[in-house]
């Protein structure tokens, strides 16, 4: 494995009797990146997140993580990793720095270096102000806040958030996405999420899961291409013939939508807005409208998943892509060396 890529993912499935959650995927996270894994609700992605962690043992397949086989090193394997699950696993009785002490016990951090890894955290995530406080009177940001304290106290070189911004309120959602962005600058980050602007703010690579399978696998830019369209709105005051407009140069159809607008499609990388002007111009078409249409992410994620519509609790926004802006490790008598498919 390349020293860079400090998650591979090879040929994964796990299946729940007859039913497969999640299908064959294959995919690697390389050192210092964000990678938003994206889907819809039931799309797969937290048994995969569970997988990776060795929470969940895998139907087939193999995971290794910072260089470990995770079913054949499964503590050092899993000693890489720092994971925030979509339910934060806190003791609400307990004092912030309390809790992330006991953390640091948990990951066998020696004993000299507890109060150095504690301090480095709460310092990180924000918490130096609510240290002596009761995790339950935190709010719901402050607990997300020490979610990501309890992950990444040990230093792992994968950290893996399951749904970190669900239930905060816009302000709380700001400050863990400028978290994450500072996490991606130590550590490699898997993001999993169904709220697509979450992908757009904070990762560099993005995967797209839906029915249990992989179906997109690109940087962030690559997903921004997919949202470039092939159509422009113009608006002419004194519009030549439709033939006139169908003839230019890599316009292949003109819609008329009413005297004056009409909405032209061109070929694919072939935009003829340049030519159209410059024929508006020698024409006196009066042109006073060229508008190039973008499609949201919603509507790229639609058409990649095949989905009929957008799932009801997934917060998906139109207007934003416009400004194109410890868990302790399952049992090892449980993650076996053999994997076996289970059927009913």
């Amino acid at each position: 494995m390349n020293l860079d890529t400090l998650v591979s993912v090879q040929n994964l499935s796990r299946f729940y009797g007859n039913f497969c959650a999640v299908k064959d995927i294959s995919f690697e996270v390389k050192r210092g990146q964000i990678l938003g894994f994206l889907g819809p609700n039931g799309a797969g992605k937290t048994t995969t997140m569970q997988i990776i962690t060795g929470t969940l043992a895998p139907s087939i397949g193999q995971i290794s993580v910072a260089g470990y086989d995770l079913l054949d090193y499964p503590k050092l394997a899993k000693a890489g990793i720092g994971y925030l699950p979509e339910q934060p696993p806190l003791y609400q009785e307990m004092l912030v720095e309390e809790y992330l002490r006991f953390c640091a016990k948990l990951h066998l951090i020696q004993r000299s270096a507890i109060n150095k890894a504690v301090n480095r955290v709460m310092e990180q995530c924000g918490l130096i102000a609510v240290s002596k406080r009761l995790i339950a009177n935190l709010s719901k940001g402050y607990q997300q806040r020490v979610g990501i304290a309890q992950a990444i106290i040990h230093s792992p070189s994968v950290v893996i958030l399951d749904e970190p911004t669900i239930g905060l309120d816009p302000i709380q959602i700001r400050e863990i996405r400028d978290l994450i962005r500072h996490l991606g600058e130590e550590h490699s980050v898997i993001l999993s999420t169904h709220i697509l602007p979450e992908v757009q703010a904070v990762c560099n690579h993005v995967q797209i899961i839906n029915h249990g399978e992989l179906i997109f696998n690109d940087t962030i830019s690559g997903l921004f291409s997919q949202i470039q369209s092939t159509h422009l709105q113009i608006a002419l005051h004194r519009p030549p013939a439709i033939s006139v407009l169908q003839q230019i140069q890599d316009v292949e159809e003109v819609e008329v939508q009413d005297n004056h607008h009409f909405r032209i499609r061109h070929v694919a990388d072939k935009n003829p807005a340049e030519m159209l002007v410059e024929r508006a111009v020698a024409g006196h078409w009066g042109l006073y409208e060229l508008i190039p249409e973008h499609r949201s992410l919603e509507q790229v994620f639609v058409e990649l998943t095949g989905a009929d519509e957008i799932p009801p609790s997934a917060p998906f926004s139109k207007g934003e892509i416009n400004q194109v802006t410890l868990t302790e490790g399952i049992d090892n008598n449980t993650l076996t060396k053999k994997i076996t498919v289970e059927a009913t």
